[in-house]
């Protein structure tokens, strides 16, 4: 029976401990109105599983959004932004930067009239 007690009280300690080293995980969804095909998905969330701190990355071409998953003490939704934009790409108010939005192919830019709307 003292083995019994002992191994519940070992498990029950493990268990603490792991609860209290789960990190606060968020979720977000940000409006990508840029994006044009898979390669651009494609893009978007391979560079995205490369920022710390981010868990899950899936765009959505149809509805032009993007959902992230991420720890929220190694990141936050504007630094999310801020990849998506380095990558090429607008997200929400952040606009795409320049050079690498121009090193996209053709078929991730946006069309021309998009572009002269704005």
């Amino acid at each position: 029976m003292k083995k019994f007690q002992m191994t519940i009280f070992a498990l029950l300690g493990l268990l603490m401990v792991s609860f209290a080293q789960q990190k606060a995980v968020q979720k977000a969804v940000i409006k990508t109105p840029t994006v044009q095909c898979d390669m651009c998905k494609d893009k978007i969330e391979k560079y995205l599983f490369r920022t710390e701190g981010v868990t899950a990355a899936k765009v959505d071409v149809k509805k032009k959004t993007t959902t992230v998953t991420y720890i929220t003490d190694r990141t936050n939704v504007e630094n999310i932004k801020a990849a998506i934009a380095n990558a090429g790409f607008d997200a929400d108010d952040v606009a795409a930067e320049e050079a690498a939005y121009k090193k996209l192919p053709k078929c991730c830019q946006k069309p021309e009239e998009v572009k002269a709307n704005k």
